[in-house]
């Protein structure tokens, strides 16, 4: 089981960042891990100051496939959730600055949550809209149809370089409105006003 994640998929959220917009997907990858069982708490490494929270649309891969036309992608995915991507922040500045991968700040243990899987049916993806709240009060709000690069073109990119496989997750990337946790806080994620996800920070 792979974990791809999507970075600067959103402009604004390229943008809060000081990142410039990509002319492609900006992939990396999360061990398997990283995967945080659903009803665990979310602990924040003893080697991190500054963890932040990212919201994002997940698919699940249902059939494997190489080489996807992008026509072609809706057919290898039908189940859809929140998740989040937490990042260390301030490690992920420090490897950027001297131009070294991130991975210590992304696929640490723990730092890949997924909420309830919902199935898509014959639902557009564009239909949806996902959010989060911290300590109840809303910080992220996406949807799909202002992603720098949709979900079919993601796959089409993803599966020239990747085998898809049955039960990989993409991270389809967050929008604008990341932020710190911090011990206390809980952070509970939507798809469409319905809760599918819900993480204790200590």
């Amino acid at each position: 089981m792979k974990i791809i994640c999507v970075g600067r998929n959103y402009q604004k959220h390229a943008e809060e960042l000081g990142n410039a917009i990509p002319e492609e997907p900006v992939i990396f990858l999360k061990p398997d891990s990283s995967l945080m069982r659903q009803r665990d708490a979310f602990y924040i490494p003893d080697w991190t100051n500054d963890v932040h929270y990212e919201a994002e649309l997940v698919v699940r891969i249902g059939r494997n496939g190489k080489n996807i036309e992008e026509r072609f992608a809706r057919k290898y995915y039908d189940q859809v959730t929140v998740g989040i991507d937490f990042t260390a922040r301030d490690v992920q500045s420090a490897l950027k600055s001297k131009g070294l991968p991130w991975e210590k700040s992304k696929g640490f243990d723990g730092s890949a949550v997924c909420g309830q899987w919902i199935d898509l049916g014959n639902r557009q993806l564009g239909d949806l809209r996902f959010s989060l709240t911290k300590n109840d009060q809303q910080v992220q709000d996406g949807n799909p149809n202002h992603m720098l690069f949709g979900v079919d073109a993601l796959i089409a990119h993803v599966s020239r370089y990747f085998t898809l496989k049955m039960g990989d997750m993409i991270f389809t990337g967050t929008p604008e409105g990341v932020g710190p946790v911090a011990a206390g806080d809980v952070l509970e994620g939507f798809l469409n006003n319905e809760k599918v996800l819900r993480v204790r920070i200590k």
